[in-house]
């Protein structure tokens, strides 16, 4: 009767979960001659025959088979092609054998999970389970992929009675991941990615994490799920200039149209597009902080917005600035505040990049464009000694 029951709750999650490692040799058989999977093992392994690859991958019966033996291959590949290098912090802190939430400000769609991945793994620590929009994996193949890759789906543009639904089964999925399957979960801060560089936590994500917790003190239940702000930055967004037109129409007040494949050309950019140096940091685990939202708010809207605060506070402390942040920001304010944090040669290809990206006579994108990377500035210096 428990099996029953328990499988019969298993299956409410089929709609947004990842492929079961059961599941995992079919889907990889019924993907293995698709052209983007050819395109993305010749960029990964190019020395190597297309024949010895997919012998390899037709072998392969798990998705940690297949993130540590293709995808985390595939990463590497990204960062030698596409950037100076990856650096880290904090993740000492991490205990090996625990899940916890990474709870993330978001940059790229897809490069921001599959970074930490990649560092979770070098440091021997549980991978997550990752949320994705599922308007950007409408592709059957990208949808296969992204199921092998153990990422779950954040089902968008319902109307309300339905979101309402869907939230609290995306919030039921974390909690069965998180306390019941020792397994790590990524979710971003927000939804959608972060287009003017102000990484801010919105109380509506953390709300939907609350469900899951029916009669339980809230500030509890989060300190059971173990939230980890992370903070990740690239010294140059691929997608700076993508963003640019939604930024415009949101300043000409003006509903904002994705084009056809646009979330596609944003995902491919990401991935090719250069980046020069990535930083991730890990935050120390939320234990404390919550005993103290606790102690101070009864009403259960205020603790969110504390929470979110906290979260906040921990990402944008621990972003690590680049020469691009600072130059950004003295262009902007005509100011030599930060000379002393960039050379003469990183300005010089930083205004480069910006004449070739940005219409230099649309004083909105210039405006917007310079403020993605100089807002992280502000921000910072909001705390106090972080610069």
């Amino acid at each position: 009767m428990y099996l029953l029951i328990n499988h019969q709750k298993m299956q409410k999650f089929d709609k947004i979960r990842p492929f079961y490692d059961a599941e995992i040799n079919e889907a990889i058989r019924s993907s293995v001659n698709h052209p983007m999977m050819k395109a993305l093992m010749n960029f990964t392994f190019p020395e190597v025959d297309d024949s010895v690859w997919k012998d390899q991958l037709i072998k392969t019966h798990s998705i940690r088979d297949f993130q540590c033996n293709f995808i985390y291959q595939s990463v590497q590949k990204v960062l030698e092609k596409s950037s100076d290098g990856l650096s880290t912090s904090g993740f000492e802190k991490l205990e090996k054998n625990t899940s916890y939430l990474f709870i993330s400000n978001h940059r790229d769609i897809i490069l921001d999970t599959s970074l930490l991945n990649a560092a979770l793994f070098e440091h021997g620590l549980v991978m997550t389970a990752s949320a994705i929009g599922d308007n950007l994996v409408k592709k059957s193949f990208l949808l296969t992929l992204s199921k092998l890759n153990r990422n779950f789906l954040v089902q968008r543009g319902l109307p309300p009675r339905e979101l309402l639904q869907s939230s609290k089964l995306l919030s039921e999925y974390i909690q069965q991941l998180l306390l019941r399957e020792n397994r790590s979960v990524w979710i971003a801060q927000r939804e959608g990615r972060t287009k003017d560089g102000n990484d801010a936590t919105h109380p509506g994500v953390l709300k939907m994490l609350a469900m899951a917790s029916e009669n339980e003190d809230l500030m509890s239940y989060f300190k059971n799920l173990k939230i980890v702000p992370v903070s990740i930055s690239y010294e140059y967004d691929p997608t700076d200039a993508l963003k640019m037109p939604q930024l415009m129409a949101e300043a000409n007040n003006e509903i904002y149209i994705k084009e056809k494949n646009e979330d596609f050309m944003t995902l491919l950019s990401g991935i090719i597009g250069q980046k020069k140096r990535i930083h991730i940091h890990i935050g120390d685990v939320l234990k404390t902080e919550l005993d103290s939202i606790s102690a101070e708010y009864d009403n259960s809207n205020k603790q969110i917005q504390a929470l979110a605060q906290v979260i906040d506070d921990s990402i944008l402390k621990n972003y690590k600035l680049w020469p691009t942040n600072y130059i950004a920001y003295d262009i902007l304010n005509r100011t030599d505040e930060y000379r002393s944090f960039y050379t003469d040669n990183e300005k010089l290809l930083f205004e480069r990049r910006l004449e070739i990206r940005i219409d230099q006579n649309n004083p909105v994108a210039l405006e917007g464009f310079l403020n993605m990377y100089a807002n992280p500035v502000v921000n910072k210096m909001k705390y106090q000694n972080a610069i």
